[in-house]
């Protein structure tokens, strides 16, 4: 069962948090008890697929889905047509300690994918299970990657609409036109001029004004959303966790028990909330390393205790992490607290109403005790680019070398060299301009659109472009929407005639 961070929604089955998205009065959906295994339990796992682990811990968490219909789901959503390897997430090896986890091997190039191809399966399957006989329309904020993901995941799925709000020059172009270039009949896109905190937090008030999600049901309509804000979002992110682990202990890169530190770039904190909800079910994980941009609201949360969006908002070369609330954080800090929904509403009351918060001594305990956190700024994450290169011949993208930056900061200060694996975000292609520039400088760039580039990317490094990035600047683009941010509402009208 799972309940709300704000104590104000009764218990519900996985399939209605899955088809609400998130609790319609405010606040968000965790399950109401964790599993937790020995390590005896996770060491047998040793050996088994990617596909058989996804059915492993997925089960655990969708007690209303038979074993059956997990099976069928992992079977469709993690496959060689959707996946360009058989292992699903390769590790890439930089040397004894160190690994990055590919997670851009799906059809849109990036992390998000890995739980995108798995969750339309959920959310059919919910609908059928609760009888819901309304179309549902999910609405999406994207800072880049989520939004080709969800849409290339829910593309033509029947009683289903899908609604992507991106900010307007706030993403890369090649993230742009994988979105405008989407087809379906069920697709729609549209361009803010804000960013996504914008997006994100119109987004949010839609889900929790009960008037006008009374008018939309009248009109035959319901809402949920991809975002990591829904669950089922966030469940399949949990099993590259352990899938990697149990990759290394196969390799005998680790011994049992031994412990290992991952690094992960985020923004809305779901991918790290995935690994410490791993940590919680028993993965002996040392410290989950929470890794920034310029935007670096959770370093500065996570170092004095003091969450403050009041700051400048930069656009930088990692835009998917350009974000100044971090929705899933509230998640994490309800889990640490032991379910205090109390504190959970006063803070983000505090944040909604003044733009910041603090958490007590107790709370910041913990969080030291688990995470560590640090930024790259803008040269540094390109020189990483450029040296990883010249070093060992491996392509970052601008996510995954603001997280080894990040990583390099915590051996410099902490001196811990436990074995460590950095979750490799995007494919290097996705963001070409500025992975080409960090290798060959700023001049190259000169006179070079977007996709000659990647194809210079892929003489460079005598690896083929992604093959969902091939031919963009060739297709038509579909969607030309652009709206103010505060025209997300009816925009959203405007689309589905109400």
């Amino acid at each position: 069962m799972y309940i709300s961070t704000r104590g104000n929604f009764s218990e519900v089955s996985a399939s209605k948090a899955i088809k609400l998205g998130m609790v319609p009065t405010g606040g968000l959906f965790v399950p109401k008890k964790i599993p937790i295994f020995s390590t005896e339990e996770i060491v047998d796992m040793q050996g088994k697929t990617y596909q058989e682990i996804a059915r492993w811990i997925i089960s655990l968490f969708l007690n209303d889905f038979s074993a059956e219909e997990i099976r069928d789901c992992v079977h469709k959503a993690y496959n060689l047509n959707n996946f360009d390897l058989p292992e699903i997430a390769p590790l890439h090896s930089m040397g004894s300690d160190t690994y990055f986890l590919e997670l851009w091997h799906g059809p849109t190039a990036a992390f998000k994918d890995i739980a995108l191809q798995i969750m339309p399966y959920f959310l059919s399957l919910a609908m059928k299970k609760l009888d819901v006989n309304k179309e549902i329309v999910i609405l999406v904020a994207t800072s880049g990657d989520t939004g080709k993901a969800a849409l290339e995941g829910f593309k033509n799925v029947p009683g289903i609409k899908i609604i992507v709000f991106y900010p307007y020059d706030g993403v890369s172009r090649v993230q742009e036109l994988q979105m405008t270039t989407t087809d379906g009949s069920n697709t729609y896109v549209v361009a803010v001029r804000g960013n996504f905190d914008d997006c994100q937090n119109s987004v949010k008030e839609i889900f929790g004004d009960e008037a006008f999600n009374k008018i939309l049901n009248e009109a035959g309509y319901e809402l949920s959303s991809a975002n990591s804000i829904n669950w089922g979002r966030l469940l399949p992110q949990i099993v590259y966790y352990f899938w990697s682990y149990l990759q290394l202990l196969k390799q005998k890169k680790i011994s049992q028990d031994e412990k290992i530190n991952f690094v992960v770039p985020t923004g809305n904190f779901g991918n790290i909330l995935a690994g410490w909800y791993a940590k919680k079910m028993g993965l002996p994980i040392h410290k989950l390393i929470c890794a920034s941009n310029e935007n670096k609201v959770l370093t500065d949360f996570f170092r004095s205790g003091s969450y403050n969006r009041k700051r400048q908002f930069r656009q930088t070369s990692s835009p998917s992490m350009d974000i100044l609330i971090s929705s899933n954080l509230e998640r994490f800090l309800f889990e640490i607290t032991g379910h205090d929904s109390e504190k959970i509403n006063r803070w983000m009351e505090d944040l909604n109403k003044t733009g910041q918060f603090e958490v007590d001594k107790v709370t910041k305990k913990y969080m030291d005790e688990i995470i560590d956190s640090d930024f790259a700024g803008e040269e540094e994450t390109l020189s990483v680019i450029r040296d990883i290169y010249h070093d060992a011949g491996y392509l970052l993208d601008t996510h995954t070398a603001v997280g080894y930056k990040v990583y390099q900061k915590f051996l410099e200060r902490t001196g811990n060299t436990s074995k460590t694996v950095i979750t490799a975000t995007a494919s290097p292609f996705k963001f070409g301009r500025s992975v080409f520039e960090a290798i060959r400088g700023k001049s190259f760039l000169e006179g070079k659109c977007e996709f000659e580039i990647l194809q210079e990317l892929s003489r460079l490094n005598n690896v083929p472009v992604h093959a969902g990035l091939l031919d963009l600047d060739k297709k038509p683009e579909l969607h030309h929407i652009i709206s103010e941010k505060n025209e997300i509402r009816s925009q959203v009208e405007k689309i589905l005639g109400i």
